[in-house]
């Protein structure tokens, strides 16, 4: 029997403390909640903890992400720091704005010495945000072209963000039917999903208008043969954003003919683009848009914007001399049930009984993000009997000498300062799989704990999960953004 230390009352005391404190830490936590509720709708100011979602997450899960920052910071974080914090916030004139409150959280513990009080440290902190006026005036009008998979997430998503709707605000969505029975069932597979669970929320079909009311947005279905003959503007909806989820038409004459139709000024393909179609990788090239005379834009795969950060962030510490991507993906919708006839080699087999080794464009789409990759990769990729998550293996020749901790290291910084922290996280558990990453929001995790380094210290392997469908689709919606110029300010 293993010996605690404790014994009878001492034990008993024990128990007692630690359960105390779990209760007023869960009690602050919940206060915690109320407040982030406050600064989102009435500000615009959304909480998050280390790139971690807070809104519509509940106490016990505000906890966990204060006890796991240990392992990516090295310092225990408080909840009762954060709600102070938060509070202070609330009495600050900000202007909208994406804040880390964990950030925050472990600068006033380490930094806490070096201002008068709180309210100090905070205004100097977001000096640039405190007093300031609105990053953009402007709101976008956002069509949702397609619902599925990617489709209905990136609804979810343009929901759960939209706040007091002062960004994205999503108008309409085109299906190829809009009576009520596909109403109905579209609302039903909006509602509840197998792999990313219930939709926190109300949706409610409103079929006398073509319409699905969901948390106070009115959206209409709307349905149309050709995409240049629909009238968005007779809805209300004008120079809306266009995100077309179907990939029927990838290349710049087949998506110009979302731009023929009233109410559409830009489109968003959610699947790599073909010809001269700016392929983006949010957090990598963006800034490379010209976005007041480009009209079509591609988010580029799932796997690209996986794999691209962290090829960004190697190439430019260590150097990539060449290297192989080999994607182990999970089945998607393009795929058979069972075996059938399918115009692509091997997928006709079946997705759950079977591995099917199929093509992947990763390489050539990660050289458009980062040009200085230029023939020194390859690529492929495994699909797998997973319906969601997929895992990239980087197998990388470095141009010096490396070590396993450098390159983690390396990786970890990555993750928490620059431009990438919403594309990277760093993981450290040596217990993770492929479940533990549904729904998370960034393009990709990295699993510290699995990364290899050869004797020669030139040959790294690193390996990369990510929700090939919620991570990507928050891609998606982080370049919408971009493209609509309604950005808030930042703090990470």
């Amino acid at each position: 029997m293993e010996n605690t230390g404790y014994k009878g009352n001492d034990s008993n005391n024990h128990y007692q403390k630690t359960l105390d404190k779990w209760i007023n830490d869960e009690k602050a936590a919940n206060e915690f909640i109320d407040v982030i509720g406050k600064l989102w709708f009435d500000k615009s100011i959304e909480l998050i903890f280390l790139r971690r979602q807070l809104l519509d997450r509940g106490a016990s899960n505000i906890l966990h992400k204060h006890s796991y920052a240990l392992n990516i910071i090295k310092q225990p974080l408080c909840i009762q720091d954060s709600l102070k914090i938060a509070k202070a916030m609330l009495e600050l004139d900000l202007a909208p704005a994406r804040i880390d409150i964990g950030r925050l959280n472990s600068e006033w513990l380490a930094e806490h010495d070096q201002y008068k009080n709180l309210n100090d440290f905070l205004v100097q902190k977001l000096n640039y945000i405190v007093g300031a006026k609105p990053r953009s005036e402007k709101t976008q009008d956002v069509v949702l072209y397609g619902f599925g998979r990617i489709g209905r997430l990136a609804a979810r998503q343009l929901i759960n963000a939209a706040g007091n709707g002062s960004q994205l605000r999503l108008r309409a969505i085109v299906t190829r039917s809009n009576s009520d029975e596909d109403i109905r069932k579209r609302a039903s597979l909006f509602r509840k999903d197998s792999v990313h669970g219930q939709f926190e929320g109300v949706a409610i079909e409103d079929l006398e208008n073509k319409s699905l009311f969901i948390n106070g947005h009115t959206i209409k279905m709307i349905t149309g043969s050709n995409p240049e003959d629909i009238d968005y503007e007779s809805y209300g909806i004008r120079n809306a954003l266009l995100i077309d989820n179907t990939g029927t038409a990838r290349d710049r004459v087949g998506l110009s003919r979302h731009l023929k139709a009233k109410g559409i000024d830009k489109v968003l393909l959610t699947a790599p683009g073909k010809g001269d179609i700016p392929n983006i990788v949010y957090g990598v090239n963006q800034e490379s848009l010209d976005l007041e005379n480009e009209t079509i834009f591609s988010a580029a795969s799932c796997t690209t914007n996986a794999v691209v950060p962290p090829l960004y962030v190697i190439e430019n510490e260590l150097g990539i001399i060449r290297g192989h991507l080999e994607t182990i993906h999970s089945y998607t919708n393009d795929q058979n049930l069972l075996d059938n006839y399918h115009n692509k080699t091997r997928r006709g087999r079946s997705a759950p009984l079977n591995m099917v080794i199929t093509e992947t464009g990763a390489a050539s789409a990660a050289v458009k993000a980062v040009p200085s990759l230029k023939g020194k990769l390859t690529a492929n990729s495994v699909r797998v009997p997973t319906p969601d998550v997929s895992l990239a293996i980087l197998s990388l020749n470095v141009a010096r000498e490396t070590s396993r901790e450098e390159v983690n290291e390396i990786m970890r910084i990555a993750s928490l300062k620059g431009t990438l922290i919403e594309q990277i996280r760093y993981s450290t558990s040596n217990e993770l799989v492929s479940s533990d990453c549904i729904g998370d929001s960034c393009a990709c995790v990295f699993d510290s704990a699995a990364t290899l380094v050869s004797e020669d210290r030139r040959n790294i392997v690193l390996y990369v999960w990510y929700d090939n469908e919620f991570g990507y689709t928050s891609q998606v919606i982080r370049l919408a953004k971009h493209i609509g110029q309604v950005k808030s300010y930042r703090y990470y």
